[in-house]
């Protein structure tokens, strides 16, 4: 389940979760974010992926819908209840309805198949710059204090 990186990577590089049931498609993305810098690991469903999620905490996700047991929609859905990890959809269901549906669900972002993988890539590193952002621990705001990981302010 889990993919070697190509390289060594520094400790701070972004850790993807891949989950799509093609094999070619979870190597072709693995191989190509390890080379361009992030860690990756890879579920061939959602019931890996659950594996993966509770044993490492992921920076991102990318996610096909249609898979064989649970779909990446229901997957998304039930993942929203209780992280707000960026989840990206990568699916040949790309019609506007099904954007929409999952745009509506939570899903961070939404690319449909066939994709151009510098777009991947480009897209991800958004989702993980906006997250690692927000997560910044703490900001000052004169005599007001927010405390980011608490997401709570403070006098």
């Amino acid at each position: 389940m889990i993919a070697p990186a190509a390289k060594t990577l520094p400790d701070d590089a972004p850790h993807i979760l891949v989950v799509d049931d093609d094999r070619r498609l979870r190597e072709l993305l693995t191989r190509y974010l390890a080379d361009n810098g992030f860690r990756v690991s890879a579920a061939r469903d959602t019931h890996d992926a659950r594996t993966a999620l509770g044993a490492i905490q992921f920076d991102a996700l990318i996610v096909d819908v249609m898979m064989p047991g649970e779909n990446g929609f229901d997957f998304a859905q039930h993942l929203r209840q209780k992280s707000d990890v960026p989840l990206m959809m990568l699916t040949a269901r790309s019609d506007a309805d099904n954007r929409v549906r999952g745009l509506e669900i939570g899903v961070d972002d939404y690319l449909g198949k066939p994709f151009e993988l510098g777009e991947v890539e480009a897209r991800l590193r958004a989702l993980v710059r906006r997250a690692r952002s927000w997560l910044d621990d703490i900001q000052s705001f004169g005599a007001l204090t927010l405390d980011r990981q608490r997401r709570q302010f403070m006098l």
